[in-house]
């Protein structure tokens, strides 16, 4: 009777186990499902990843909480995401590139979603995690990324850097969880990077049989269980393909006569009938005033207008955003200005920071000492300081011109084009960084007042000596 008992309690437990595989995750995508077959391997193995550091990023970020618990969930959905097309991809094979592209779209709206948060919060206190996430979460566009996924990834990595190393020096003596919660993000990328290398080397790997996968999520429909309705009956046949009106047209001797004519060479125009130059309306403007319809081509086409009420261009300015200059903290926060040439921040502390964001064509002056002034994504902006004992950062921005009234010791320019800064004689000493710019200058002062005009390197030569890379600046000789 014991005996008896143990069987059926293995004879359960194999049950349970087969109903999992069934039933599991691994049957999600729309492919397979009832499968005995299990998960695929590649599958198995990003569920590592986001049993291991995924899980971890998303446990201190719950830790953390606001606006980082928020874009920690939004960067889980992306991933589970990419694991539904993991799972179809393992079980379907290639589709054409049409409908690979609609296969991908998920994962492109929520890329977008995690770039929108950001956007939308950009005075968080948490602003700088925000970044580093947002900079980064096109990696998961990986799976598009053939034959190099793996350096695409680790590309979007690097992109995470700037942002992430502001946050471990913020709170680096401050509170370790955010120091902690840097490594656990980065660590995403860097493991998936090692599992791209193993599984997926020269692009996402398809099934070599199965159906073709279609942006539909499924190529059939699932069979129905049994005694449930049959199926519906298939479309009606569509009408037939017309067929010429002419009833010898497929005749072999037709055929033959049309052959015959063709093969005649250059005889073939001697039935035409020539056309003398009184016959010609451009030669004889009388033929087109004689009456009888005169047959034209279509019109060309033409975009319809738009009506006003459907015109963008009157819809724009209801989304700009209202200019911002004001001390949040301690963070003073120049925003959305344009044209605005008085801009004046004064009584400033050490310990405050300035941010600049989206002002265009306008003017800013900075007085007193502050700790750091940052310039995001500004165009044709003027800005004029006395003292900065920290950086003075310029991102993504263009046509920039920076006047040190007096001490600065770092000046950074990343993703900038045209960018001329004029340094005081008590600057001279500055440190300039700049990375992926473009048309920089700096400007020293002379003895007389005026400005002599040094470009900043943009060009550079690097050769292998042996030991290690040697990079100088290349010289261009004009």
């Amino acid at each position: 009777m014991t005996d008896l008992q143990n069987l059926v309690e293995r004879l359960e437990k194999a049950v349970g186990r087969l109903e999992m595989v069934s039933h599991g995750p691994g049957a999600r995508g729309g492919y397979g499902e009832g499968s005995s077959n299990g998960v695929a391997e590649y599958v198995q193995a990003f569920d590592s990843l986001l049993a291991g550091p995924v899980a971890e990023y998303m446990k201190i970020s719950k830790e953390i909480g606001g606006d980082v618990q928020k874009h920690a969930e939004m960067v889980h959905s992306g991933l589970m995401t990419e694991r539904a097309l993991l799972v179809t991809a393992s079980q379907c094979q290639q589709p054409a590139a049409n409908n690979f592209s609609s296969l991908l779209k998920p994962i492109s709206d929520q890329i977008q979603v995690v770039q929108r948060f950001r956007e939308k919060n950009r005075g968080s206190k948490l602003f700088n995690h925000l970044s580093a996430v947002s900079e980064s979460i096109p990696a998961l566009g990986w799976v598009a990324m053939a034959p190099k996924p793996g350096p695409y990834v680790k590309e979007m990595t690097d992109a995470a850097m700037f942002y992430s190393n502001r946050v471990l020096k913020e709170y680096k003596d401050v509170d370790k969880k955010h120091v902690d919660w840097v490594k656990a993000y980065l660590s995403i990328w860097t493991e998936l990077q090692a599992y791209i290398k193993e599984h997926h080397t020269t692009g996402l790997t398809w099934s070599k049989t199965g159906p073709v996968a279609t942006d539909g999520g499924s190529p059939t429909p699932p069979p129905p269980p049994c005694g449930g309705p049959p199926p519906p009956p298939p479309p009606p046949p569509g009408p037939p393909a017309p067929t010429s009106t002419n009833p010898d047209s497929d005749d072999p001797a037709s055929r033959s006569a049309l052959f015959a004519q063709i093969n005649q060479g250059e005889a073939i125009t001697s039935g035409l009938k020539h056309v003398s130059d009184d016959m010609k309306t451009h030669k004889n403007p009388a033929l087109k005033n004689q009456g009888g319809p005169v047959r034209t081509g279509p019109k060309p086409f033409t975009a319809p207008k738009a009506s006003p009420v459907t015109n963008p261009s009157q819809k724009q300015p209801l989304r700009k955003e209202l200019p911002v200059l004001e001390l949040e903290g301690k963070k003073w926060r120049v925003e959305n200005h344009e044209g605005a040439s008085n801009l004046v921040v004064s009584g400033t502390e050490l310990k405050q920071v300035a941010y600049v964001y989206k002002c265009v064509n306008s003017t800013l002056h900075i007085k007193g000492k502050i700790n750091s002034i940052t310039l995001d994504n500004c165009k044709k902006l003027g800005l004029v300081f006395d003292d900065v004992v920290g950086i003075v950062e310029i991102i993504n921005s263009r046509d920039i011109q920076v006047q040190v009234l007096g001490k600065v010791p770092t000046i950074s320019i990343n993703k900038t084009d045209g960018c001329h800064i004029y340094l005081s004689k008590t600057s001279l000493d500055c440190v300039i960084v700049s990375a992926k710019s473009s048309e920089m200058n700096v400007l020293i002062p002379t003895d007389s007042g005026d400005f002599n005009e040094f470009p900043i390197p943009e060009q550079f030569k690097t050769l292998w000596n042996g030991q290690k890379l040697v990079t100088t600046v290349t010289e261009i000789a004009g």
